[in-house]
C-alpha cells in the first residue's frame, strides 16, 4: 500500500487532524494523520504497527496568512510582571524553601527560584525568547494544588544550556532543573499528554528522550512514535526512578548523552 498517497488523498485542511483505523495494519482508531505547517506526518499508535512518515506539501496563501498571524501572536506574548508577594527568602525566613533546593543540589539563584509568600510555594520561571512569560509554583505544604500553573500560555518549562542538541522530557519543572544542571535540556510537561506547543519546542531538537513514568509503557511508546517525524533521533529511557531523585544509573545514562 502506498500510505504517503493514503494520507495525500485525505485532503486535509491545514492544521486538521483525522484519527481513523489503521489501513495498514486494520488497528481499531490507532492511525492518525495530521496537516501541520506544510507538512504531512502520519503514525499508526499500535505497539505492533511501524507506520509512521512524513511528507512536505504546498501551503496556499490562505494557510501561509494564518500561519503568519499566529506568529505575530505568540511573539507578542506578554511579559509577566512577577508579583510583590514572589520573594527570595532568607534561610531563618522560610527553611522549607532551602530544604527543597538542598535535596536536589539546586542553587536558587542559579535557576531563578523565588518564593510566594501568599500561597507558601516555591516558583520556577518559565521564559519564551528570554522574556518572563508565565511560571510554576510547587506547593511547599498540603496546600493543593501541588503545582499551579500561574499563567495561561500552556509554554513548557525548560531548563538546560544545550538549546538544539538533546531535550530531555521529564515530568515536573524539579526533574527538568536536574537534567539541566547536567548539561541538557529538561523539558517538563507539568502532567499534560504532549501539546502542540510542546512538539513546537522539542521539534527544534535533534534528539528527544522521553524519561517519563517507567510504568506507562504504551503511552511513552505512542509519544515516541509521535515524536519520530519531527526530531531527528527520539529514544525512550527505561528509568529505575523519577529522573528528580537521581538513581545514579539514570544519571549515568544521562550523562553520557552529554
Amino acid at each position: 500500500m502506498d500510505i504517503k498517497q493514503f494520507v495525500t488523498d485525505l485532503d486535509l485542511a491545514h492544521e486538521e487532524t483525522k484519527r481513523m483505523n489503521c489501513p495498514v495494519c486494520g488497528g481499531i482508531k490507532t492511525f492518525t494523520a495530521t496537516n501541520s505547517m506544510g507538512s504531512l506526518l502520519w503514525n499508526c499508535y499500535k505497539a505492533t504497527c511501524h507506520v509512521g512518515g512524513q511528507t512536505r506539501i504546498r501551503m496556499s496563501a490562505e494557510d501561509l496568512q494564518k500561519v503568519h498571524s499566529r506568529t505575530k501572536s505568540t511573539e507578542s506574548i506578554t511579559e509577566l510582571e512577577p508579583p510583590p508577594y514572589w520573594t527570595i527568602p532568607t534561610t531563618e525566613d522560610v527553611p522549607s524553601f532551602y530544604r527543597h533546593c538542598d535535596a536536589y543540589n539546586f542553587d536558587p539563584e542559579k535557576i531563578g527560584l523565588t518564593y510566594d509568600v501568599k500561597e507558601n510555594r516555591i516558583v520556577y520561571p518559565i521564559y519564551h525568547k528570554g522574556i518572563l512569560v508565565d511560571a510554576c509554583g510547587k506547593s511547599l505544604s498540603k496546600r493543593l494544588p501541588k503545582w499551579k500553573r500561574y499563567g495561561k500560555s500552556q509554554i513548557p518549562y525548560t531548563y538546560g544550556r544545550d538549546i538544539t542538541g538533546t531535550v530531555v522530557v521529564v515530568e515536573d519543572c524539579i526533574s527538568a532543573t536536574v537534567v539541566g544542571d547536567i548539561g541538557l535540556t529538561g523539558l517538563a510537561l507539568l502532567g499534560t499528554n504532549l501539546l502542540d506547543v510542546h512538539r513546537t519546542v522539542i521539534s527544534k531538537y535533534s534528539k528527544a528522550i522521553i524519561a517519563l513514568d517507567r510504568d506507562a509503557l504504551p503511552k511513552l511508546m505512542s509519544m515516541a512514535k509521535e515524536l519520530r517525524p519531527i526530531v531527528d533521533s527520539v529514544q525512550v529511557m527505561r528509568l529505575n526512578d523519577d529522573v528528580k531523585y537521581q538513581h545514579p544509573d539514570d544519571m549515568n545514562y544521562l550523562r553520557g548523552e552529554v
